[in-house]
């Protein structure tokens, strides 16, 4: 059957100037393109071209997802509050769950992640070891109330997601359904034509323990991910660690120095005529209400998103000045660990024991040299907590790191029981007795994987996409006469008829120099013109990512394109 779109007929209509809203590539190129349309912040509507590169990312999901056995289901995007008041996670997702009350003041939520939900079902259909392992899958629309949505589908308040789940009765079948998806993104990735990374990563609100992500290298990526130029190491930046080491050196006594209006690591180091690092920075934070010091190189910034991470689901957020108030060992700019009685002291693990340091002496005005760690001080626990920078030492070869922008475009957890523990998700084992089941999470971004394609594939011209998904397969143009329009209906209902995807752009009254445009703004992999030489039956194919031109008869176009 002949799989021809018509330009005349197609709901499409493109832009020659960028959004004035736009600000990265793929927002620009999909809106003029006509492949979405924004309908408020964060939301945004899939117009007929868009829906086909969609369908064809979701398709090449369900294909491999498919084939390491997992089963597709689908469950509700509304869902009751009690699976995630009893999870936790009704509170700990904050304002970027969407809730909602029913006629009768019951309370919903639209879900952002179904683990709560898929527990249940399987609890609910699987009783026996004999029904596991068990993988389920399902591609749905997801709901979160991001503060800022921006970059078009990139980041939205409502997005397409697939999330599956694996079911299993020992750590080492969790392990093998671990193993399984790793290698069924990796085809996927594969197929859909983007460069990725596979990176070490933390997990967050879903819980559980071993975790990858799968990073989409682009200037326009939220991510930042550090890559080792010597060794195969990757990580999110929240996943970067550096080892403590103790060091074995002699130093003086601590004593007092008087350091007045000092009360920043660039005002104490200029005065002092000494580098940053030189000096320990202490940030005061409030953990679920409780002061706490975290403590790092003067030269470093706490990376809050990471110190969260670590303190999860803890609610780790600054003090503000009242916090000072009735507080006689908190001198605000002058705050040192040594004598912090009543402080818990976190340290990153470059504040390690034996390593001496310039802090605040809890003194107005006042700084002590030669603080030793171990010795004046105790830290109660070293988290990695520093912003990862270039050049910091791998973990493991010590060669400098390099750092990259990139978009997260899929998540595998190992979870094992946190969910299983809070719903009882138990099955009768072999011996006759209740075993706890373990399960793993998996995520690919199916709309965002949409702008992460554009993102690396566009240029200059406009999108340029893998064949794959692409909404067809070759876009054929009639230059403008009635001649080259009847060779391009011609041609397009004999490569629709060989089975390939067609978009033919007949259009009446559009100029050739728009319909070269939109054709490459549009960007089906190949591009088939007739144009200057029609009356000899003689049309133009162009390669849309090389550029490359050839002239072909119809008979040679359609074999050359249906042998691709």
């Amino acid at each position: 059957m002949a799989q021809v779109q018509r330009m005349s007929r197609l709901m499409v209509k493109t832009l020659r100037d960028d959004p004035a809203d736009a600000e990265t590539l793929s927002h620009k190129l999909l809106v003029r393109a006509g492949y979405v349309r924004r309908n408020a912040a964060g939301i945004w509507t899939w117009l007929p071209l868009g829906k086909k590169v969609l369908d064809n990312i979701s398709r090449v999901v369900r294909e491999e997802m498919d084939a390491i056995g997992a089963q597709e289901v689908l469950l509700p995007a509304l869902l009751p509050k009690e699976p995630y008041e009893a999870s936790g996670r009704w509170e700990e997702y904050g304002d970027l769950l969407f809730r909602l009350k029913d006629r009768k003041g019951g309370d919903y939520l639209l879900g952002p992640t179904h683990e709560e939900v898929f527990t249940q079902t399987v609890k609910d259909q699987c009783t026996s070891y004999k029904d596991l392992p068990v993988m389920l899958y399902q591609i749905q629309t997801k709901y979160r109330d991001e503060a800022r949505p921006r970059s078009g589908v990139l980041r939205g308040r409502e997005f397409q997601m697939k999330d599956s789940y694996s079911f299993d009765t020992t750590d080492e079948g969790l392990a093998e359904s671990y193993r399984l998806h790793r290698e069924a993104y990796i085809k996927i990735f594969n197929r859909l034509g983007l460069d990725h990374r596979i990176v070490s990563a933390v997990s967050g609100a879903m819980g559980g323990s071993a975790s990858e992500e799968f990073l989409a290298p682009a200037a326009a990526g939220e991510d930042t991910f550090a890559d080792c130029p010597n060794c195969d190491y990757a990580a999110n930046t929240e996943a970067v660690t550096f080892a403590l080491k103790a060091v074995e050196e002699t130093h003086p006594a601590a004593e007092d120095i008087d350091t007045p209006d000092t009360p920043t690591i660039e005002t104490l180091a200029a005065q002092l005529g000494v580098e940053a690092s030189a000096t320990l920075k202490n940030l005061l934070v409030k953990v679920d209400g409780e002061i706490v010091a975290v403590g790092v190189p003067g030269d470093r910034e706490v990376d809050l998103g990471k110190l969260g991470e670590h303190l999860a689901p803890a609610v780790v957020e600054l003090v503000t000045a009242e916090d000072f108030e009735g507080r006689d060992d908190l001198v605000r700019g002058y705050v040192g660990p040594q004598g912090l009685a009543k402080v818990r002291y976190i340290a990153d693990p470059r504040v390690a024991p034996g390593t001496a340091w310039i802090t605040g002496a809890n003194k107005a005005d006042t700084h002590a040299r030669n603080v030793v760690a171990g010795r004046d001080f105790e830290v109660d626990d070293y988290l990695d907590v520093v912003v990862v920078e270039e050049g910091d030492p791998c973990p493991n070869c010590g060669s400098g790191l390099k750092l990259d922008r990139a978009i997260e475009i899929g998540h595998i957890f190992q979870l094992g029981r946190k969910y299983a523990d809070t719903f009882g998700l138990d099955v009768l084992g072999q011996q006759g007795k209740p075993v706890r089941v373990t399960m793993g999470s998996y995520g690919i971004g199916v709309s965002r994987a949409v702008a992460a394609l554009a993102e690396q594939s566009a240029d200059d011209k406009g999108l340029c996409w893998t064949p794959e998904i692409a909404p067809a397969d070759v876009h054929v143009v009639a230059a403008g006469k009635a001649l080259q329009t009847e060779l391009a209906v011609e041609v397009a209902e004999k490569l629709g008829a060989a089975g390939l995807r067609v978009l033919v752009d007949e259009r009446p009254g559009v100029s050739p120099g728009v319909k070269f445009t939109d054709s490459e703004l549009i960007g089906c992999p190949k591009i088939l013109v007739a144009g200057r030489r029609a009356a000899d039956g003689v049309l133009e194919l162009k390669d849309r990512r090389t550029g490359e031109r050839e002239e072909l008869t119809v008979d040679e176009a359609v074999a050359r394109l249906t042998a691709e």
